[in-house]
């Protein structure tokens, strides 16, 4: 196999994960699903998981068979949060006697950002990644879903922020992407009380954008809506996401004129004559690949 070969992502993807089921389900769609596969642990988020999300995440970045992500998980439930006292955890070490304070802070920090930019993966990644979540989703897992740009979950999904009951302030980016989703008040609510919501109470707040009735019926919504997505031109949507990101950081005027120059480059592409071409000959587009 030459260098090349074994460097691309679609080589990589081939390789697996411990953590991970990254799947491509319909041969015919543009769309890949990641799905978190620790079902006998409620899928906790392990030192091996947050060394493959961003891998994940990564490869399909790169992949131009990838248009559209699918977040995932399997068992009766999305994410239990962060491992704790698992092997290698570096939240649950202790002290070792004569170690500096100092050093033992320091590598906590690191650490802890570490588990952020792993986290913040999702939302680097160009492509849209949809958040499909049963069951309960509890501290890290909303973590998670914060970071992907449309939530949908079934009606037996709940969410809580656990961190505050456990002694600790949540950490991996809930408290600074979730005011932006569903508002400062909400947000202070639950982190303050680790109280947990329904999928009802998620889709009244804006955490997610519709819910399902089942499992089965979410799974098939959500690839439906992640296909659809796909089949658009890959330059707008990944633009569209790009300049979402970047207008939440900054002022209206400022993003404006990012949107502006953004536009200036893109709008060159050859999806926008295809577009318009296929508007006056009433036929469906068909757009360059990535």
């Amino acid at each position: 196999m030459a260098t090349s070969d074994r460097c691309s992502p679609e080589a990589e993807l081939l390789r697996g994960f411990k953590t991970l089921a990254v799947t491509r389900p319909d041969p015919a769609a543009a769309v890949y699903e990641v799905r978190l596969n620790r079902p006998a642990q409620r899928n906790a988020l392990s030192p091996e998981s947050f060394a493959e999300i961003p891998r994940a995440m990564s490869l399909l970045d790169r992949l131009p068979a990838a248009r559209a992500v699918v977040l995932s998980a399997s068992g009766p439930h999305f994410c239990a949060g962060i491992e704790l006292g698992g092997p290698g955890n570096p939240l649950a070490a202790p002290l070792a006697r004569g170690a500096d304070p100092a050093a033992a802070a320091e590598g906590l920090r690191r650490a802890i950002l570490d588990m952020q930019a792993a986290l913040t993966a999702v939302e680097l990644c160009r492509k849209p990644v949809i958040a499909a979540v049963h069951g309960a989703c509890v501290g890290g897992g909303v973590d998670l879903v914060a970071a992907c740009d449309i939530r949908y979950c079934s009606k037996d999904a709940t969410f809580v922020l656990k961190e505050v009951d456990m002694a600790i302030v949540a950490d991996l980016g809930a408290l600074q992407r979730l005011p932006g989703i569903v508002g400062y008040g909400n947000v202070a609510e639950l982190a303050l009380t680790g109280r947990r919501i329904t999928a009802l109470e998620a889709r009244e707040m804006g955490l997610v954008s519709r819910v399902f009735d089942s499992k089965q019926e979410l799974d098939a919504g959500v690839a439906k809506i992640a296909k659809e997505i796909s089949e658009k031109s890959a330059w707008a949507v990944m633009g569209t996401k790009a300049v979402l990101l970047r207008s939440r950081d900054i002022t209206v005027e400022q993003g404006l004129e990012h949107v502006a120059t953004w536009n200036a480059g893109m709008m060159k592409s050859n999806d926008l004559m295809e577009a318009i071409k296929a508007f006056v000959e009433k036929r469906k587009p068909v757009f360059s690949k990535l």
